[in-house]
């Protein structure tokens, strides 16, 4: 071993590590680079610069309306994935249920099966419910969607916080609720906050159950990207792929600053 401690199977991991984010992020950094683009098609590298696309973006009522639509859709949705899922971790991690293997297995489905089955699925439920097309079939799919994402999350986190601190609680006369809201959540809530943040990214991004429930009035921006692409389309798409490749930015910062946050006071 070197003095400094690198190896060159380190030096090699490393530089391996660093090819694949460049082969990761390269298709990312030529999509933001031709969203200012001043030509009237996709070319890269561009001719020119401007923020002729963006301009477009926003005075396009079909673009304005979709983003519209996703935020009204993502909040609603990753907040109650969140709840939901950190209620349903915390019963099947801390709780005596029977059957808690099989129900966690049943949860974490709509990540084993395939978007295309579950939205299928979702579109031949709604039918007889008359929730094709509306914001609610939305907000309910994308709830179904991210929640397995939000039970795996919580549920590690609480299956590495030591039990005895809610149990000392307990036995000090504390209510369950209470000892939950003091002892339990507070040790969790990175992870709970990661998984709400998480929630957020997928729908925003996701496509297929979109694509089956949405409508021409309720189009979430996904799909709007989608119609896009199957016609005649120029770089407003990239404009609208940096929006949403900015979005999800934002989120993993803002995730890191949690995760940071939290190991500083706990240092």
């Amino acid at each position: 071993m070197n003095a400094d401690g690198m190896t060159p199977w380190r030096l090699l991991r490393g530089a391996l590590c660093i090819l694949v984010a460049v082969y990761l992020l390269a298709p990312l950094v030529v999509v933001v680079i031709i969203s200012f683009s001043s030509a009237s098609f996709l070319q890269f590298p561009p001719p020119g610069l401007s923020l002729r696309w963006y301009a477009q973006l926003l005075s396009t009522p079909a673009w304005t309306n979709a983003l519209l639509v996703s935020v009204k859709l993502l909040v609603p949705s990753s907040i109650l994935a969140t709840l939901m899922g950190t209620a349903a971790a915390y019963a099947l991690v801390r709780g005596r249920i029977p059957g808690a293997t099989v129900i966690m297995a049943c949860l974490m489905l709509p990540i084993v099966v395939p978007g295309m089955i579950t939205a299928a699925a979702l579109f031949g439920v709604y039918r007889g419910m008359g929730l094709n097309g509306t914001l609610t079939g939305l907000v309910i799919g994308h709830t179904v969607l991210s929640l397995p994402y939000v039970v795996a999350t919580v549920a590690s986190a609480l299956r590495v916080q030591d039990a005895r601190l809610e149990q000392a609680a307990s036995t000090l006369g504390a209510p369950p609720w209470t000892a939950f809201r003091r002892i339990t959540l507070p040790l969790i809530l990175p992870a709970v906050l990661s998984s709400l943040l998480l929630a957020a990214i997928l729908s925003f991004d996701e496509l297929i159950v979109s694509l089956f429930v949405s409508s021409a009035r309720v189009r979430p921006v996904a799909v709007q990207m989608w119609s896009n692409l199957l016609g005649d389309f120029d770089p407003t798409i990239a404009a609208i792929a940096t929006v949403c490749f900015g979005f999800a930015l934002l989120v993993l910062i803002a995730d890191l600053a949690l995760r940071a946050g939290r190991g500083l006071r706990l240092a």
